[in-house]
């Protein structure tokens, strides 16, 4: 029924989808099977080591360790959303996806990278309160709050990909079934559109400010008042202890957004396709792969407990 309403675009609604990925360089495929599928495993074990210790240890029962666990949990699962995809379509000649797997992708695509935006941002809000009101924080950051502020999180991402996804799927592509990319995501489902895509990209672009941008103003202010409040620290220990906890947040917001407002930003923009492909995939690799060590790395909470953990009731009852 929808297939006629749409102009007979029966074969890219019902069928398959050509992910075209990288398949323009075959030469380049199983160098990033390798390098890929390294750092896809490196990913995995870092995200859950950074859930399991937050879990198990009981010194991270606190908001900042709360958010860092789901963030961890966000990693796996925004990665785990195309990279298993993309190995099966660099290992072999076959690119293929099927439309429900392609809608799938989609969703948690823009779904989770709408939550992420959001957490970051929910996280900024913890440093601000445990540097600027230290003496209250605890009060004000209690775990009711905490789970409320998730909660809207991930609320507003799924909301936000129930409102893109259909719509992007539903477009006419008069048969087309090639996505120029490794991933079913929303610029290069636009492209593959056969009718003006002017007022879809102008949505993703409203979307985008007020998913994207919005966090990320809200993240800048919070910071600014941090730095100010950390100039003012009288302590060297202190004020070095609060630069290591915000700048591993900001490094993190910094990869993030850096890639992801480049690409949402000009939705329907063809002139740097092969350069959106290799963003894509720093954000979707990279980015869940840098983000535990750059919390471990400059985190002595976190390498403290990683120890007590690794060396048990030794350790423990050295203490």
């Amino acid at each position: 029924m929808n297939d006629k309403i749409m102009g007979g675009t029966n074969e890219s609604t019902q069928g398959n989808f050509i992910l075209l990925g990288f398949s323009d360089r075959p030469y380049l495929e199983r160098i990033l099977f390798v390098v890929i599928l390294i750092a896809y495993l490196l990913t995995l074990a870092g995200n859950t080591t950074i859930i399991l210790v937050s879990r198990l240890d009981p010194h991270l029962h606190t908001p900042m360790y709360f958010f860092l666990t789901h963030l961890s949990f966000l990693d796996l699962s925004f990665t785990t959303s195309s990279i298993p995809q993309l190995l099966y379509n660099l290992n072999g000649h076959d690119k293929t996806i099927s439309y429900t797997g392609c809608a799938i992708q989609l969703f948690l695509f823009l779904g989770l990278g709408g939550v992420e935006c959001l957490l970051l941002a929910v996280m900024a809000y913890d440093r601000f309160v445990a540097v600027c009101k230290p003496l209250h924080y605890m009060v004000i950051m209690n775990p009711r709050l905490c789970v409320g502020l998730v909660s809207v999180a991930w609320s507003c991402g799924v909301a936000n990909s129930l409102a893109m996804s259909p719509v992007t799927l539903h477009l006419p592509r008069c048969g087309h079934r090639s996505v120029d990319h490794f991933l079913c995501e929303v610029p290069a489902l636009i492209r593959m559109a056969c009718v003006n895509t002017a007022a879809i990209e102008g949505t993703v672009f409203v979307l985008a400010v007020g998913i994207v941008l919005s966090p990320l103003v809200f993240i800048l202010v919070s910071y600014s008042y941090i730095m100010r409040a950390v100039l003012h620290i009288q302590s060297v220990s202190g004020r070095q202890k609060a630069f290591n906890t915000c700048g591993s947040h900001l490094t993190v917001v910094s990869l993030f957004y850096g890639n992801i407002i480049y690409m949402y930003m000009q939705p329907g923009n063809s002139s740097s396709q092969d350069q959106g492909k290799f963003l894509t995939l720093f954000y979707n690799i990279v980015t869940p792969l840098l983000n535990p060590l750059i919390y471990t790395l400059r985190n002595k909470e976190v390498k403290v407990a990683l120890q007590r953990l690794l060396l048990g009731k030794r350790e423990l009852g050295k203490g």
